[in-house]
């Protein structure tokens, strides 16, 4: 699920804590590492119950209705197709799911005032009162509801953004990525697996672990050397006077280049210079582009810079 532009902001993130924060060994930072990731699959599950949650408050203010001293005809006769939904009947009875949430203890029990607020914003939207006249609905349809509720509603939601970043620091950056994986994750929802439905994994596969170990190790080995590099190729700049998290992403960047040969050069560039954009300064981007493209330059002249040649069947 973890997909490798997260995990190379997640060890940019991480060092940049290391090099700000109090001394610590490499392996502590690892396990620092990897407990970030565990907390972004964390977050993969909490923001999917949503979809659960919000529908059992949509059916206790159906039941209120009903329960009224003088129910109005609409209140004693409603709509339930919201509450019905097929695939929240299906996620409500997954194992994997339940396991996970009691397991990680992640529940939504004290956040009460946010779950009102999403579904009164979802009953706002005119894609919600479509699904709720179409004269027919199938599972197809259960899904394009929720997809287009985490993509136009709880992804935009402020309230929910501030609740996130007070459960959990390591979340705070997380919201927009992993609703994407929730988007595929619903998708991929299948009514014939049942309550056997797959989730996506933590991390793609062992590849992965092993380039976040590599890459990370990489970086806190050869760290000062790399500073070195990148002193070497910012003419007429103090390294001072860069700021410090373009340092540490082209560090980062160095480390890629030089420690995974199958990677190709533009494939790291084009990453760190995206991460450069949204992490750094508003001029990042161009200044880290030119001083790493003047950097594999040195690199493939001093043949430290060897590419495999990936044949594919």
């Amino acid at each position: 699920m973890i997909n490798r532009i997260l995990l190379r902001i997640k060890i940019i993130q991480i060092l940049y804590a290391f090099y700000k924060g109090e001394d610590k060994t490499a392996l502590m930072v690892e396990k620092e590492l990897f407990h970030s990731i565990e907390k972004t699959y964390d977050l993969y599950f909490h923001l999917l119950n949503l979809a659960v949650i919000i529908t059992d408050y949509a059916d206790s203010r159906i039941e209120y209705g009903k329960n009224k001293l003088r129910p109005t005809p609409e209140e004693l006769n409603p709509n339930t197709r919201f509450i019905d939904n097929k695939f929240v009947a299906q996620l409500r009875t997954n194992k994997q799911f339940t396991e996970y949430l009691t397991q990680r203890k992640l529940s939504w029990a004290d956040y009460p005032e946010i779950i009102r607020e999403l579904y009164e914003e979802i009953l706002a939207c005119d894609f919600f009162q479509e699904y709720m006249d179409a004269e027919e609905c199938d599972y197809q349809s259960d899904k394009d509801l929720w997809r287009k509720v985490f993509r136009k509603v709880i992804l935009l939601n402020e309230s929910l953004d501030n609740s996130i970043e007070d459960q959990n620091i390591f979340w705070i950056d997380d919201v927009e990525i992993v609703i994407s994986f929730i988007i595929k994750t619903i998708k991929r929802f299948n009514l014939q697996a049942g309550d056997k439905q797959e989730f996506l994994p933590m991390f793609k596969d062992d590849e992965d672990v092993d380039f976040v170990k590599k890459l990370l190790h990489g970086v806190l080995q050869n760290g000062g050397a790399y500073r070195e590099l990148i002193d070497q190729n910012t003419q007429n700049w103090e390294l001072d006077r860069i700021a410090f998290m373009d340092i540490l992403i082209m560090e980062v960047a160095i480390s890629e280049l030089i420690d995974f040969p199958t990677i190709p050069v533009n494939v790291t560039l084009n990453e760190y210079i995206e991460i450069a954009k949204s992490y750094s300064t508003d001029k990042s981007g161009t200044f880290i582009n030119g001083v790493l493209d003047n950097i594999v330059r040195k690199l493939k002249e001093e043949n430290k810079l060897i590419k495999a040649v990936v044949v594919t069947k």
